[in-house]
């Protein structure tokens, strides 16, 4: 499964990410991965959170980020759910990434059993249908 978590910027996408990598920490049995472009969180997230900076590895297209993902999940089978903040900052996140991103992570996250939560700068109504079925949309604090 693949969900977006959406909302412009000061939405809070950070924070429900965040929050909801630790509150599954807590109650899952398999492992937790948080991507991010930074490393700013590192003292917000469970220390047993894997917390991986994205820009340490230069990824910068969906092909880069679907590869590192494939690379995670194949490197620990434990992996339950991943976490994805931020990630249009460095690379381009556009409706048809999304699209195509969704497809790629589908198949992989229904083969290995993992969930993957991806935060996005945009408005529900601005995506097509066939990715609004799997979008929360977050408005701004």
């Amino acid at each position: 499964m693949v969900k977006y978590i959406l909302g412009l910027q000061g939405s809070g996408k950070t924070k429900w990410l965040v929050n909801r990598a630790n509150e599954e920490m807590l109650k899952g049995n398999g492992n937790i991965v948080f991507v991010d472009v930074d490393d700013d969180h590192i003292f917000n997230l469970n220390y047993t959170i894997r917390l991986i900076n994205a820009v340490e590895f230069k990824i910068s297209s969906i092909e880069a980020l679907y590869g590192f993902l494939c690379g995670i999940i194949g490197q620990d089978y434990d992996v339950e759910k991943v976490y994805i903040d931020g990630i249009y900052k460095i690379m381009k996140l556009d409706i048809d990434a999304m699209e195509e991103l969704s497809k790629k992570l589908g198949i992989i996250g229904e083969e290995f059993d993992v969930e993957f939560f991806i935060g996005a700068d945009f408005r529900l109504e601005q995506l097509p249908q066939a990715l609004r079925d799997n979008c929360i949309e977050l408005e701004t604090e």
